[in-house]
């Protein structure tokens, strides 16, 4: 017997915590994820199960089993497949009236523009390492006055940072502008999470590996993630709460039981932070 699926009855447990008038408003809200992989995957579904029914979704990627530890679409059933076409599907999946708009090469300068077309709010779920792409994207969600919200897996953490319409910018926020590429991962990497609560429970230090591309990574951090952003875009997309903006960032550390609510003006100019850079550029030789 095949099953009717009807939005009010599939999302009917969320009313209480929002109207049923409120649902309605997510329900025609489009919402653009950059990266399907270790935090992207997480968005894309929880947002689905929010409710939200409208998104433009980018990864360039295939499955591998080095993803199975975190990517909420790795499965032996997935092996070798895009990682965009199968969270579209797993979202379907969940509610089959979902619009989603796919784009298979990514995104890029070039496609920036149909991205972002009617797009409510940006969640960013790129690679780490994904520089160009992140900085183009948040360059343009500044200019176009999109509201970005970014939630980084760290450790067993979620570190926030949210760019609101005519406030504080990435770049102002980060100054990774015309740096080399190590200084830049140094540099997010310390922005994300001044507090570093994640940092000292780092049990193998040699697995992190900036100048390689490599870094430990857990699905408790990547869980964490999807559940704190899904509740910025709940309150950015209804206009509904109190939303931190850069330069406050807020990290919450499952593993340490602790929470970390930072301010810092100037973003990576600050000296906290600055001095955070130094250290961590000694550190790893730069």
């Amino acid at each position: 017997m095949t099953a009717i699926f009807d939005y009010a009855t599939a999302f009917s447990r969320n009313i209480g915590w929002v109207t049923e008038a409120e649902q309605q408003q997510l329900s025609e809200k489009r919402v653009a994820i950059a990266g399907m992989g270790g935090v992207g995957g997480f968005h894309l579904l929880t947002l689905a199960r929010l409710g939200i029914q409208h998104f433009h979704i980018a990864d360039l990627d295939t499955f591998e089993l080095a993803n199975f530890n975190r990517q909420a679409g790795a499965t032996m059933s997935s092996l070798d497949q895009h990682k965009a076409e199968t969270l579209a599907r797993m979202a379907r999946d969940i509610n089959p009236d979902c619009d989603i708009k796919i784009f298979p090469q990514g995104v890029h300068a070039e496609n920036l523009d149909e991205f972002m077309a009617g797009v409510d709010l940006y969640v960013d779920g790129l690679d780490f390492f994904a520089f160009r792409a992140r900085e183009d994207m948040f360059r343009y969600c500044s200019e176009k006055r999109i509201p970005a919200t970014t939630v980084a897996p760290l450790g067993m953490s979620a570190a926030l940072l949210n760019f609101m319409p005519g406030g504080m910018s990435f770049e102002e926020y980060f100054q990774l502008e015309g740096k080399p590429e190590m200084e830049k991962a140094v540099r997010f990497l310390i922005g994300l999470a001044p507090a570093l609560l994640h940092r000292p429970y780092l049990a193998d230090e040699t697995r992190v590996n900036l100048a390689a591309r490599k870094g430990p990574s857990t699905v408790m951090a990547c869980s964490l993630c999807a559940g704190v952003a899904a509740s910025e875009a709940l309150k950015i997309l209804l206009g509904r709460g109190k939303v931190w903006a850069a330069p406050h960032g807020i990290q919450f550390d499952s593993y340490r039981n602790r929470t970390a609510h930072t301010w810092r003006p100037g973003g990576n100019r600050h000296p906290i932070n600055r001095l955070a850079i130094a250290i961590a550029r000694n550190q790893l030789g730069i």
